[in-house]
């Protein structure tokens, strides 16, 4: 079995480990990204991110970016609140931000390891041995690191070899379909249906003729079933569909663990970075990648990771209420959303949770008397169902 030597090895080409590796190459650190396809060729799923995606990649982002969502519609029980945004919401392609990453790491002196699997981590004095499994025609390696980055998502192989427990997921279906007549491609349509989903289905334009509709659910079938009924309520077809697992944030998951004589950190659905409010983890995860970059650089000190633990804390505690909301109760909060709070919604975004709900509350105080009706009255929020999968 071939050895080799490297200071840096990023397991997972996910956008969070594409990230990591492209800020530490940048840095001249000696990075290897080991990703198990055979070829770099990622599914395509659309997704969406605030302007913070733009700021944290630049013109980087920009070739993925496929539409701008300028205003949300949001539905509960015959109720309708427009929340006009004052910076766009961008729809992202995932596979085409994917090779962008994967070049500009490349591009930076990264090196792309295609079709490595990491079967086990190995602790040693001097550091960490990776080894690695490939097709039966080729032989696996060795690969001796100071440092592994998991970002090997939410089942990650990385975590558990380090000893972090597993984590709970939650399925995410969507399905590719014609936009109805009555919707403009700059607008994002939301629907609160707490007898389907605890969380909210959502149809995002993707050009001014196609978008997607979907929902995360906390059983698997169910949710697809959930997800046919509605397309059928709604009088769309689909043309295709679109899943992944995503990790449910119950708690800070600490980043970083020594393993021997080298260090392991974990970003993006591998740390569970996902606000649990919209369980949305790309902006997350590429600040994860940010504050592991950080905290490489400048030896475990990170201001990027204790600013997104603060944020994935709070919309753990908004989740927590909103999990109890009944559709009366969703209906009643859209209905208390007066122009001044809509647009509070407008100016912060969701990566700002803090600055939303103090304006929120400031703006309209029975927001609070309606939470507090909801933790009084509303059931406690189960945790999701295990798929055989995890």
């Amino acid at each position: 079995m071939e050895q080799r030597d490297t200071e840096i090895a990023v397991v997972g080409g996910s956008a969070a480990g594409l990230f990591a590796a492209y800020l530490l190459a940048r840095q001249h650190h000696q990075v290897v990204v080991l990703e198990g396809a055979e070829r770099f060729d990622p599914a395509p799923r659309a997704l969406i991110a605030t302007h913070r995606f733009r700021e944290l990649l630049g013109n980087l982002g920009d070739k993925a970016v496929v539409n701008e969502i300028h205003r949300f519609e949001l539905h509960a029980d015959g109720q309708v609140a427009t929340v006009t945004l004052r910076h766009p919401d961008v729809m992202v392609e995932r596979a085409t931000l994917l090779c962008a990453l994967a070049d500009r790491a490349t591009a930076a002196g990264a090196q792309l390891m295609l079709g490595h699997w990491v079967r086990s981590l190995e602790p040693h004095a001097a550091g960490i041995t990776l080894h690695t499994q490939r097709t039966a025609k080729h032989e696996g390696r060795a690969l001796r690191a100071g440092t592994v980055i998991g970002a090997d998502g939410a089942f990650s192989k990385v975590a558990r070899a380090a000893g972090w427990p597993p984590q709970p997921t939650l399925p995410l279906v969507q399905a590719l379909v014609r936009l109805p007549a009555d919707l403009p491609s700059d607008t994002a349509r939301v629907w609160f249906l707490p007898q389907d989903t605890p969380y909210f289905y959502w149809l995002l334009p993707l050009t001014p003729e196609a978008g997607v509709l979907g929902l995360i659910g906390e059983e698997g079938r169910r949710t697809r079933q959930c997800l046919l009924r509605f397309l059928a309520r709604q009088g769309l077809q689909p043309l295709g569909f679109q899943g992944a697992r995503v990790p449910l944030y119950r708690r800070w998951v600490p980043v970083r663990r020594q393993f021997g004589g080298g260090q392991v950190y974990l970003v993006g659905d591998a740390a569970a970075q996902v606000k649990v409010t919209t369980v949305g983890g790309l902006v997350t995860g590429l600040r994860g990648a940010l504050g592991v970059a950080e905290a490489i650089a400048q030896g475990g000190a990170s201001r990027e990771l204790r600013a997104l633990r603060r944020e994935l804390n709070l919309h753990r505690l908004t989740r927590g209420v909103l999990h109890r909301f009944s559709q009366r109760d969703y209906a009643s909060l859209l209905g208390l959303l007066h122009a001044g709070a809509r647009r509070s919604l407008g100016t912060y975004t969701r990566d700002e949770a803090l600055r939303v709900l103090w304006r929120l509350c400031c703006q309209q105080p029975r927001l609070l008397l309606l939470a507090l009706r909801a933790l009084l009255l509303g059931g406690s929020p189960a945790e999701p169902k295990r798929s055989a999968a995890e």
